[in-house]
């Protein structure tokens, strides 16, 4: 059953495997760079949202070599509104690590792969199959589903994580694992989706023990979540002459090394913290941001001045766009010019 189930996986792939353009073409040998690059991108990201990302980054850093010189605020600000920052700054470590470490050639073990900065069980695995042709296990959350299924797995995740690796184990081939991995995924993504999977076109739907149960789309039994914190926080939109002040954050923590407009510390309770510069603020409204761990409430105040305002970068109103802002940040732009504007029309509400 589990060769047979691994043969008709990978005969299905053959023809009908996306085109993604981190993927080797035809007989083309996958390049570790791209491969590396995208999975480290696609972690808890679309495809999708990925697509433009890695266009740029192969771009502006066609090799590992390139991406390891880079500047770390410029690699900071082509990433900005992909999420997860701190993939980002594990990237140039890694690419920094592989150039200083392994000659600017990727190690092709999965045990060297895991000594290298970000990379984790997944990444390694997949770098090994995809790129180097190694049998591995490959398990991202795409494979986890299709296993899940394919077997019935009872158990709740993540406590089941170690049984579904067992069992990817059990049908991973020792001939094209790379191919098979990528299959996984694509089944996932395409066939064996979370809600409504489409058993009836499922090359594995004759093998499948949550098919034969009649509910496939109970699979993977998940624990319930628990609910994330809420947190607040203040930021601050600081013009002058047509330039708002942004601040570096920090080089360590969450969303580390980037440009933002200067804010207090996220906290359960009213965050302390003073503003940037003694000036008549106003509020202009709030956003809400949910990160992995807690939804964030961020309320933004705006004042103009003729100060300096301290150390900080006067970037221009009208290219804030083009500054790398996260997220989070991002969202504010539209409230602080709409605050503008009402200056403009003499709509001032102080507070």
């Amino acid at each position: 059953m589990l060769v047979d189930a691994s043969n008709a996986l990978l005969t299905w792939y053959d023809a009908h495997k996306r085109d993604l353009p981190w993927r080797a073409v035809a007989e083309e040998i996958a390049d570790p760079y791209r491969v590396w690059l995208s999975e480290i991108m696609l972690q808890q990201t679309m495809v999708a949202a990925v697509r433009p990302y890695f266009h740029r980054f192969t771009t502006l850093w066609p090799t590992v070599e390139d991406l390891a010189a880079a500047d770390e605020a410029e690699v900071m600000k082509a990433w900005a509104g992909l999420g997860y920052y701190a993939r980002a700054r594990n990237l140039i470590a890694c690419a920094r690590a592989i150039v200083a470490q392994h000659g600017g050639r990727f190690p092709n073990s999965e045990a060297e792969l895991l000594q290298l900065p970000g990379v984790g069980r997944y990444t390694a695995a997949a770098i090994a199959a995809i790129a180097f042709g190694r049998r591995a296990v490959v398990v991202d959350g795409n494979v986890e589903r299709v296993v899940s299924r394919l077997f019935a797995v009872k158990e709740a995740l993540p406590g089941a994580k170690n049984r579904i690796y067992d069992r990817t184990d059990a049908i991973t081939p020792a001939h094209r694992s790379g191919d098979f991995a990528q299959a996984m995924m694509d089944l996932g993504a395409t066939i064996c989706v979370p809600k409504t999977p489409a058993c009836g076109i499922c090359p594995l739907h004759s093998f499948c023990a949550a098919r034969a149960e009649g509910d496939p789309a109970r699979y993977p039994i998940k624990a319930k979540k628990a609910e994330r914190p809420t947190r607040i926080g203040h930021a601050y939109w600081l013009e002058r002459g047509g330039e708002v002040l942004l601040v570096r954050r920090p080089a360590k923590g969450l969303l580390g090394n980037m440009l933002a407009f200067p804010s207090t510390e996220w906290t359960e309770a009213v965050p302390a913290g003073a503003a940037p510069a003694r000036a008549p603020w106003e509020q202009a409204g709030s956003i809400d941001y949910v990160f992995t761990h807690f939804a964030l409430t961020l309320h933004l105040h705006c004042a103009m001045t003729d100060d300096d305002g301290g150390d900080g970068i006067w970037w221009p109103v009208d290219m804030l766009e083009e500054a790398g802002l996260p997220t989070v940040f991002a969202k504010l732009i539209a409230r602080g010019r709409a605050w503008r504007s009402d200056q403009r029309l003499g709509l001032r509400q102080d507070i």
